[in-house]
């Protein structure tokens, strides 16, 4: 049996046979400018990396059980259809059906947050939960939430948009338009932001020596090495950080009560020192309070190939309700 997972990203696509046990046979991904190049063409590069990984894995195109697509952007789910992706540039694209011409299997699609959580749910640090969410601190805050093993993705499956949850009321200008939002605060663009400002109001931070003098150089680990070594400065912006993702994580805590929340993204590299920091936080705010369970805080364990993962897992997931 074989099923294919495919992570559509802003600069490229990477495709794998999962087994059903999670485990990717073997996988290609190929670079795409959209830019140049239309949905139509991209769909049609992806078609070709599908039949040239079946070939690659020894699998016949007659071996084919299904095909689950992560994908950015807002994407109904139901219809198989990309309706807005910024990065990719594609707007009303039907994903789903135009696949269908060359592959007669089941296709699924979600967005690639949703996709992710699937699978980190089903085959990572959340598989010993019935209910959880993961977070990812990359470039923005992504959300997925999965119920009974089931993702929950809201009306046309655009829902569990949990970085645009207001946690700053009138805050800082955020990418989706709206003010004080979740990610504006506690992605890693974020974090980034607020280390070069506070090393530009501290010329007396260790930080400018590791960067060169060049805040071109600061990204999303600096402060938090810089934090471990005793850096006042990146004490002060770590400190920051983490009063704001607490705060997220404790509405997530408090809104769904999950049995855990797992952390993907480039931030949730810092591992122990990051949920040494969190759950302090959590603890002194009654994320268990009262009668409540306390939520399960986790770093998300399958890192960059949660995408292909998560995307066979939406294959399996509806393969087992029919």
């Amino acid at each position: 049996m074989a099923i294919v997972g495919i992570d559509i990203g802003g600069m490229s696509i990477k495709l794998g046979i999962v087994s059903i046990e999670g485990k990717i046979l073997e996988k290609i991904n190929f670079k795409v400018d959209y830019k140049k190049l239309s949905s139509d063409q991209v769909i049609e590069m992806i078609k070709d990396h599908i039949l040239m990984l079946l070939d690659k894995s020894k699998f016949s195109k007659n071996d084919l059980e299904g095909i689950g697509i992560g994908c950015p952007g807002a994407i109904n789910a139901p219809k198989g259809v990309v309706d807005y992706a910024n990065n990719l540039g594609w707007v009303k694209v039907p994903l789903v059906a135009k696949l269908k011409e060359y592959f007669n299997v089941p296709i699924y699609i979600s967005n690639d947050a949703n996709v992710a959580a699937l699978g980190e749910a089903i085959y990572g640090s959340g598989k010993q939960y019935n209910n959880s969410v993961m977070i990812t601190l990359g470039t923005g805050v992504g959300g997925g939430i999965v119920i009974d093993h089931r993702l929950f993705e809201g009306n046309e499956g655009k829902g569990a948009e949990l970085g645009h949850m207001v946690i700053e009321v009138d805050g800082k200008e955020c990418s989706c338009g709206r003010r004080g939002c979740f990610e504006a605060y506690s992605s890693a663009t974020a974090l980034i932001e607020s280390t070069k400002k506070a090393m530009i109001e501290n010329q007396t931070s260790q930080m400018w020596q590791e960067v060169a003098g060049n805040l071109d150089k600061v990204d999303g680990k600096l402060a938090f090495e810089y934090y471990k070594k005793g850096d006042l400065v990146a004490k002060e912006v770590i400190d920051n950080y983490i009063h704001y993702l607490g705060e997220g994580l404790l509405n997530i805590c408090n809104i769904f009560r999950p049995e855990a929340i797992l952390l993907g993204g480039g931030i949730s590299a810092q591992k122990d020192c990051l949920l040494n920091l969190l759950e302090p936080y959590l603890e002194e705010r009654f994320y268990g309070y009262r009668q409540s369970p306390k939520v399960a805080l986790k770093i998300a364990t399958l890192g960059n190939d949660a995408g292909i993962i998560g995307a066979a897992a939406l294959v399996l997931q509806n393969a087992i309700v029919k």
